[in-house]
């Protein structure tokens, strides 16, 4: 009877250190990312392009969840783009505005998708302006599903926006600018 009690408590031990293990251990960089946007609250009606960036440097952790210092700069900036903020370093990120063309039939879809496909690739994210209620929002793509669409996040006030389907979108709108980002090698 011993015996079976103590195979009974090494099992019960044993499954109970896997399992903690397997809570304790996850480090996934899109976790991360789902924690900051979590954290993360757009303050004005206007300030969604400064507020994509800060979720970005909140990403990389060169600022703390609390910095809000770009929307509270921006407020409800009506004339501001995505040209704010090209070729300006932040904390080390450098970002870029890229795809500033005619959104027309004649709009290079395919090259701003496989821009967006390369920057996932090696790691990074990339902010894109999509219409939303007859203007247009910011999103941070964040991967790729398996079928080979990009899962895009936003925030309106603290109420997290997700998108599944953001190539449909784009193609509807023939075609959108992005923000792209540089990193200091070692970040």
């Amino acid at each position: 009877m011993k015996k079976v009690l103590l195979s009974l408590v090494v099992l019960m031990s044993t499954s109970f250190v896997f399992h903690s293990n397997a809570q304790t251990h996850k480090d996934d960089n899109f976790e991360f990312f789902d924690t900051v946007i979590n954290n993360h609250n757009q303050l004005f009606q206007m300030s969604c392009i400064p507020s994509a960036i800060e979720m970005i440097l909140k990403y990389y952790k060169v600022v703390d969840f609390d910095f809000y210092g770009l929307q509270i700069k921006w407020q409800n900036k009506a004339d501001g783009s995505f040209r704010d903020f090209d070729n300006k370093e932040l904390y080390g990120i450098t970002f870029t505005q890229k795809f500033v063309l005619p959104r027309d039939s004649s709009f290079p879809v395919d090259s701003l998708f496989q821009t967006i496909e390369n920057e996932l690739k090696s790691g990074k994210k990339a902010i894109i302006s999509l219409p939303a209620d007859g203007g247009w929002h910011m999103f941070v793509i964040c991967k790729q599903t398996p079928d080979g669409d990009f899962v895009s996040y936003s925030k309106l006030g603290s109420h997290t926006l997700i998108l599944r389907n953001t190539k449909e979108i784009v193609k509807k709108s023939n075609g959108t600018e992005i923000m792209t980002y540089r990193t200091p090698p070692g970040m």
